[in-house]
């Protein structure tokens, strides 16, 4: 959709319907609502609102302001901001369009088995209660997926959506590392929902916003060294994820690059969350807050607000979160979207990415280990020992709950080696405090050898298991199934959605779900998506 339109003089008996006024300066030059963009008058381009301007309508106006001729248009914040403003669904090649696709479908799923968790469950009834009686509709229309509950704002809904997303850790790992997906899916979907009285969001409208905000994502993850490893200090979902869900918002809004610069500094703001807080319910917490502050951004930015427009430039802006922050690695994105060459990992069963070596090494393991009816006599185990990279928070030898035990090396290995495989059922109460396993976890040791480094693009897992005749199992794992460099085939990822989503919804609906998303840039209506996946 075009924001300017040229018209002659002649033209201007035209009807054309604006939600602001405009007027000259007294000295004739250009003018524009704060932080919009040029308005005009006879000859020269006529402002059209845009769909965040639209979505607006009922604020008091900004006033108006002259153009600052001064804005730097070079540096990181103003080429990632022209980036999103400008990048457009043609520039998606088939590589990206399908690998969004695959990132979409598996996000929705994960969103919805994930409503059904306690924290989710918790955060759902918190935004519901906030929102009772306070906002009419539309405004508190958006929709909770997985649940039949539909009476929150578009902010609230993100906020719980995102939660669902990441409270299995079940959603996307890219590298750097983060879990690129999850904010900017929540916030876009929010934002669909918010949108449906004023425009429908189109698949095409999702697929280039969707992908802007992946895009801002990892450029942001490039401009340190430090990011590359397992991350020991700031979450990055609520680092790099609400700049991503501001970016994606910021462009289903359709933000000329000032409002995207604006949008982009709020994100900034609101970033930031310890990793002190993996292996707790807080946790999910991180992309929930990303989705919902990166959607708040995006809409501060339509209606006015104004940041630091060199937020991406500066060590005291976005590079307070990286000691080695290098903001000139933003400066070109002419090479192509970063999905294009690297893939992200799809996870098949839930938790976090780097166990998922550990599992695939113990399943070779119990491959020799396992007797003829498939079983293996774990009483003949003297030792399980563990290779892996030193990696505090996954080091949790007797995981108490579900949530240490998605972030546990041993608990992972001990389950596959009982089990042959691990599943969302591996984390109830029931599996996950059994006796049997419980006497394995006792026996099990884990060792950081030095050239093992935390990083998702290198690191190994051994697995040894050593026996009570002296005889010992042993195996590694460099890639395991799901990892960039070795992805789901495409089967598989409709499997992992289809038994997600149908935990919650009916078959028909989940296949009706693989099907749009399969087509996604031929839907005109996204909201489709909301709908289908709330409860009946």
């Amino acid at each position: 959709m075009a924001r300017f339109l040229t018209l002659r003089p002649s033209a201007l008996g035209h009807k054309l319907t604006v939600y602001r006024s405009f007027a000259a300066a007294p000295d004739n030059s250009r003018v524009r609502p704060q932080g919009g963009p040029p308005c005009g008058g006879p000859g020269r381009a006529l402002y059209v609102p845009t769909v965040g301007e639209r979505l607006m309508h009922g604020i008091p106006a900004p006033a108006l302001t002259a153009i600052d001729p001064s804005m730097d248009s070079e540096g990181a914040t103003a080429h990632t901001a022209d980036y999103v403003a400008n990048t457009s669904f043609s520039d998606l090649s088939p590589v990206v369009l399908r690998r969004c696709k695959r990132m979409i479908l598996d996000t929705l799923g994960v969103t919805v088995v994930g409503s059904t968790t306690e924290v989710a469950g918790m955060v759902a009834q918190y935004s519901l209660a906030q929102q009772k009686g306070l906002v009419p509709e539309p405004a508190g229309s958006c929709s909770l997926l997985g649940r039949r509950d539909r009476t929150t704002s578009a902010p609230l809904a993100a906020f719980a959506n995102g939660v669902s997303a990441h409270a299995m850790d079940f959603d996307d790992t890219w590298h750097p590392a983060t879990h690129p997906s999850a904010p900017v899916l929540a916030s876009l979907l929010a934002l669909t929902d918010l949108l449906r009285p004023v425009s429908a969001v189109s698949g095409r409208d999702l697929l280039q916003a969707f992908a802007a905000g992946i895009e801002v994502q990892g450029r942001l993850l490039r401009t340190s060294a430090q990011a590359k490893n397992i991350p020991w200090r700031f979450h990055p979902p609520a680092v790099v994820g609400v700049m991503g869900s501001a970016a994606a918002c910021a462009k289903l809004l359709q933000h000329e690059p000032t409002q995207v610069r604006n949008a982009l500094s709020a994100a900034a703001s609101y970033a930031g969350a310890p990793m002190a807080n993996a292996g707790t319910t807080a946790k999910p917490l991180h992309a929930g807050n990303a989705a919902r502050f990166g959607l708040e951004a995006a809409l501060l930015a339509a209606s006015g607000m104004k940041g630091n427009p060199y937020i991406l430039d500066m060590r005291s802006g976005f590079g307070a979160f990286f000691d080695d922050f290098a903001p000139e690695t933003l400066q070109d994105f002419k090479e192509g979207h970063l999905l294009d060459k690297q893939d992200v990992a799809i996870k098949r069963f839930p938790a976090h990415l780097g166990t998922h070596w550990a599992s695939d090494a113990a399943a070779e393991v119990r491959g020799t280990l396992a007797r003829h009816d498939g079983t293996v006599d774990t009483d003949t185990i003297r030792q399980v020992v563990v290779h892996a990279p030193k990696c505090g928070y996954v080091n949790r030898p007797i995981p108490k709950c579900e949530h240490e035990a998605r972030h546990s090396f041993q608990f992972m290995v001990c389950s596959t080696l009982l089990d042959g495989t691990v599943t969302r059922q591996s984390f109830g109460p029931a599996l996950l405090h059994r006796p049997e396993l419980t006497r394995l976890l006792r026996r099990t040791d884990i060792v950081h050898p030095p050239d093992n480094v935390k990083c998702f693009e290198t690191m190994y897992v051994d697995v040894e298991v050593q026996l009570r005749d002296g005889t010992a199992v042993r195996s590694r794992c460099t890639e395991p199934y799901g990892h960039w460099r070795r992805p789901l085939d495409q089967g598989d990822v409709v499997a992992k959605f289809t038994d997600n989503a149908g935990a919650v919804l009916p078959s028909s609906v989940v296949q009706e779900c693989v099907d749009k998303v399969e087509k996604l840039e031929t839907m005109r209506d996204c909201s489709e998506l909301t709908d289908m996946l709330t409860c009946p």
